[in-house]
């Protein structure tokens, strides 16, 4: 199994910036990617980010240059830098790992709040 805790969500003012993390647990072996996702009010859960055991990293076109993914393997955690917020980044965050084993882990989300 894989557990995945995030954490880092709240309220910023437009042009801000926050810091997501996303710390892994249990079977750590298994994880060949990590991903964030996020989840607007009313609208389906989209991609964000990616970065891969071997440290490559992409980017949807809507956060590529304002937003950085990285990781500390020493402590199982992955972050997700967000500078130059806007109000349409308001949304559940979400971590998700992709693993060799049957199963589809994800955190249970941070609520991240942009107000103009």
């Amino acid at each position: 199994q894989v557990q995945l805790v995030e954490s880092g969500g709240g309220l910023v003012q437009a042009g801000g910036s926050l810091r997501l993390s996303c710390a892994a647990s249990g079977s750590i072996f298994s994880i060949n990617a990590m991903d964030w996702y996020r989840q607007a009010p009313g609208k389906q859960r989209e991609w964000v980010a990616v970065i891969t055991r071997g440290g490559s990293t992409n980017y949807a076109d809507s956060v590529k240059g304002r937003f950085t993914i990285s990781r500390d393997n020493a402590k199982n955690t992955v972050y997700l830098q967000m500078n130059s917020l806007k109000p349409e980044d308001t949304a559940v965050y979400y971590c998700h790992a992709r693993v060799t084993m049957p199963m589809d882990p994800w955190g249970q989300g941070t609520l991240v709040t942009v107000s103009s």
